[in-house]
């Protein structure tokens, strides 16, 4: 023991340097400490950015999806509505090419819907994104040379056949007339249109079903079993 008192009396200097190497050395532990607090810190801040861009993934993916059933939806009052498909032909005339445009584009959109957003990576957002605009896009300019032209196509014969079958497909539509009537007058109205105007089958099932509920367009009054 007192060889060891006699050499810390002799290197009683070596105190200085062992001090400043335990400060250096509880310094750096400290800094690495704060080093990995901040990693952790900044790691959970990824983690909630994450969160929130799924999130507003997820909004995008429903605005989009609006979009689309919006654009659907006008898309399907032309093939619901014989009035409307009458006034305006071009809309379902599939040798106008701005009609297979808008048609093409529809297909594309319905065939990127995603079935949720988790289904979706942000290269098929943007993807689903474009073509659900590009179809938006096709269907206006579609429709404004629809209006455009109207019946202009047609000669004045073929334009006082889809004049009359207006009238006519009034009258089917009509609850206040007679089953029989409202009968006939579709009858006819699809005669004035045969040739004219190639009806949807969509169109036809909801054209049947407002003039005349269980309507039998395949036999004439004499077919009825008597």
């Amino acid at each position: 023991m007192e060889h060891l008192f006699d050499f810390l009396s002799d290197k009683w200097w070596l105190v200085f340097p062992l001090t400043a190497f335990a400060g250096h050395y509880a310094n750096s532990w400290r800094k690495a400490s704060e080093r990995r607090h901040r990693r952790k810190v900044e790691l959970l801040t990824l983690k909630n950015q994450a969160r929130e861009a799924g999130k507003a993934s997820a909004a995008d993916v429903e605005a989009l999806t609006a979009t689309h059933d919006a654009t659907n939806r006008r898309w399907l009052e032309y093939e619901l509505d014989v009035g409307k498909l009458i006034d305006f032909p071009l809309m379902t005339d599939v040798r106008e090419p701005l009609t297979v445009a808008f048609l093409r584009a529809k297909r594309d959109a319905d065939g990127q819907r995603p079935h949720s957003s988790a289904d979706l990576s942000p290269a098929q957002l943007d993807a689903y994104r474009t073509a659900v605009n590009a179809f938006a896009v096709a269907l206006d300019v579609a429709e404004r040379e629809a209006r455009r032209i109207r019946d202009s196509k047609f000669s004045g014969p073929e334009r006082e056949r889809l004049a009359t079958a207006r009238k006519l497909l009034m009258i089917a539509e009509n609850a206040a007339a007679t089953p029989a009537e409202r009968q006939a007058a579709y009858k006819r109205a699809r005669r004035e249109l045969d040739g004219l105007i190639v009806l949807p089958d969509v169109t036809i099932a909801a054209l049947e079903r407002l003039a005349a509920p269980g309507l039998d367009t395949g036999r004439t009054p004499s077919d009825q079993p008597g």
